[in-house]
């Protein structure tokens, strides 16, 4: 029986192992981590990670083809291949602070697999790391190998959360990349027999190792620019009284481009665009590439301009000031179907706001009160550290309260933000919210979710992110 084992219980380690436990029933994978908490979630009913499908999925294999566990060292003692999934923050201190990805947990995780070792294995990158990792962790392993003999494959994952697992039953394409040499090609080899077992055999892409990591840093440097490309076109549309939505329709059905990531909002957010993209420019400012780094740092810039784009929009509409004003804000995940908030668009905009000493109501479906308050005391970039290294207990921030539902965070407030395009918020009783809110009442639609022209009727102020605006908008200019 092969035997799998994936270093790292996270967003990607765990929603992948357990689709390859149903889909491969004759191989056996632990997943396995050093956080304990995180692993006697895995092994509950209250899973650690909320994803559509991912519960049914864990329920039928747990306990018979999948593992959950903290034993690290014996399961990866046991395994033919070892997945590594574990987190690669960027770095914040020391050379290319800010910029490039600190491989501190990779590099632990490499020492380990060769110290604990008997047996020839099959290493498999699975984290978004920078090109050129593999190298170095072959290096670390062959250095440590006593003579047993490691093979490294680059295997990226391109999820997107919230469809994760359909994203795993039916990828557009799973990328390989090995050596080119026989004993890299048998571990590609290996590796494709397993994804084999429910991917269509030329959905399965073999490259070698550069192009393999380089292709997941380019195809999120490539969504994130499409979005900060519709995000600059709505500042314009503001601007001019074009209307985004029509405009990107428009763009969107030219075949060459389809109409994919082409929604304006209040800016991109998750684990890795940004991420990516900070890594991509340095590691082209090291290879001595200065104008291709400029480039893709632009795609950040706009999307760091469109939140404070849209904070300038809530405050000056709002006389200029929203001290001691109540807002609500509507959504606090990153996108909707998820309760992942790294890099959340709602981060910024609400420190922005608390800038302006508001005070925040928030309500989302899945974000818990603690994850919240976490995100709005943590220092940049804190949250890619495993959760026992991240600071303990956040200072609670005076001015936030959260609550359980949409009407009791609208309740008196001057006004709303919708920050995630949670399917809920389109259906909720307005008129009744309008009533409870403060006069004037205004809604800053950060997602394009609600129907302005019906809010208008019931009698809100309403901001929608590039679309022609409301003559009291017009009013008031926002200053950048």
């Amino acid at each position: 029986m092969v035997k799998i084992c994936c270093i790292g219980a996270g967003y990607v380690g765990g929603p992948t192992m357990a689709v390859i436990a149903l889909k491969c029933p004759s191989i056996e994978v632990a997943v396995v981590d050093i956080s304990k908490s995180r692993i006697a979630a895995w092994n509950s009913d209250q899973l650690p990670i909320y994803e559509p499908g991912l519960d049914g999925v864990v329920k039928q294999c747990r306990g018979k083809n999948l593992f959950f566990s903290s034993d690290v060292e014996k399961h990866v003692f046991e395994a033919d291949i070892v997945f590594v999934s574990v987190n690669t923050p960027t770095k914040t201190q020391g050379l290319g602070a800010g910029k490039a990805a600190d491989l501190t947990y990779w590099e632990s995780a490499a020492r380990m697999i060769a110290d604990v070792s008997k047996s020839d294995k099959i290493v498999v990158e699975k984290s978004t790391v920078p090109v050129k990792t593999a190298e170095a962790i072959e290096k670390i392993l062959t250095h440590n190998s006593k003579g047993i003999k490691f093979q490294i494959l680059s295997n990226p994952e391109f999820l997107a959360e919230g469809t994760a697992i359909q994203d795993l039953f039916n990828p557009d394409r799973v990328l390989i990349g090995g050596r080119e040499t026989p004993e890299g090609q048998k571990a590609i080899q290996a590796l494709k027999d397993v994804y084999s077992q429910w991917v269509p055999k030329e959905r399965i892409l073999t490259t070698n190792l550069w192009s393999a990591e380089l292709s997941k840093l380019a195809a999120n440097a490539f969504l994130a620019q499409r979005i900060s490309s519709v995000n600059a076109m709505s500042a314009l549309c503001e601007a001019t009284g074009a209307n985004v939505q029509q405009v990107s329709y428009s763009v969107g059905t030219d075949s060459r481009i389809g109409p994919k990531f082409l929604n304006a909002s209040v800016g991109f957010g998750g684990s890795c665009f940004q991420k990516d993209i900070l890594n991509l420019v340095y590691i082209c400012e090291c290879n001595g590439l200065p104008e291709v780094a400029e480039y893709w740092k632009q795609v950040i810039k706009i999307n760091d301009y469109q939140k404070s784009r849209f904070v300038n929009r809530v405050v000056a509409s709002m006389f200029n000031t929203v001290s001691n004003k109540k807002i609500a804000i509507l959504g606090f995940a990153f996108k909707k179907d998820t309760g992942d908030t790294r890099e959340t668009p709602a981060i910024d905009v609400c420190q922005g706001l608390l800038g302006d000493k508001a005070n925040l109501s928030i309500y989302d479906p899945q974000v818990t009160e603690d994850q919240i308050q976490r995100d709005l005391s943590m220092n940049k970039f804190d949250w890619d550290h495993p959760i026992h290294l991240q600071p303990t207990s956040p200072t609670t921030v005076k001015k936030v309260s959260v609550v359980w539902d949409a009407y009791e965070a609208t309740k008196d407030a001057h006004g709303l933000c919708i920050l995630t395009e949670w399917d809920e918020f389109k259906t909720l009783d307005y008129q009744k919210i309008f009533d409870n809110m403060q006069k004037p009442a205004f809604v800053f639609d950060g997602r394009n979710i609600v129907d302005a022209d019906k809010l208008r009727e019931i009698g809100f102020i309403v901001y929608s992110i590039g679309k022609p605006l409301d003559p009291w908008l017009k009013d008031m200019p926002a200053v950048a």
